[in-house]
C-alpha cells in the first residue's frame, strides 16, 4: 500500500529524479534518493512543510541539483519505475530510512548538513537525518 498518493505520471516524475540523482550508483543508490524524497513528503517539518505531493517535493526550488542543472532530462524508464514504486509503496533502506538530506561532497562527509547530523556513506552520497524532536513525523511507521 502506497504511503503516499502517486498517479502513474508522479511514478514517472520520481522514476526520473532516481535516474538522474544517482543511476551511478546502482539500484540500492536510486532507492535512497528516493527514500529521501518520499521521506520529505511524509515530514511535514524543517524546509519540507506543506509538501504534498511527489511534483511539489521533486520541483521544490534548491531542492535537487539534477532539477537544478538539468540533469533530469531523461525519461523514466521500466526498471527506475519499479524503484520509484518500491520507495512509494514503504520500503525503506538504511542509511536513509529517516533521512531528509542527502549530498554528495568533494571529499568526506562533513559530521552535520542543515544542521542535521550525519547518518552514513553510501557509496559517493552522505545521508543525514532530524534529530526525533525536530522531525518526528519521518520516524513513523507506515
Amino acid at each position: 500500500m502506497a504511503v503516499v498518493k502517486a498517479t502513474d505520471s508522479d511514478i514517472a516524475l520520481l522514476a526520473r529524479l532516481l535516474r538522474a540523482e544517482a543511476e551511478g550508483e546502482g539500484e540500492q543508490g536510486m532507492l535512497l534518493v528516493g527514500n529521501v524524497g518520499i521521506n520529505r513528503i511524509r515530514a511535514n517539518c524543517s524546509d519540507f512543510k506543506g509538501l504534498r505531493t511527489i511534483p511539489q517535493m521533486i520541483h521544490q526550488p534548491h531542492a535537487f541539483e539534477a532539477v537544478i542543472h538539468g540533469y533530469f532530462y531523461q525519461r523514466a524508464r521500466e526498471k527506475e519505475k519499479r524503484l520509484a514504486r518500491r520507495v512509494i509503496n514503504g520500503e525503506r533502506f538504511w542509511p536513509a530510512k529517516y533521512s531528509l538530506w542527502y549530498f554528495r561532497p568533494p571529499g568526506d562527509c562533513p559530521p552535520q548538513w542543515y544542521n542535521q547530523p550525519f547518518v552514513s556513506r553510501y557509496k559517493l552520497h552522505c545521508f543525514y537525518q532530524p534529530t526525533g524532536e525536530t522531525c518526528e513525523n519521518v520516524y513513523n511507521t507506515f
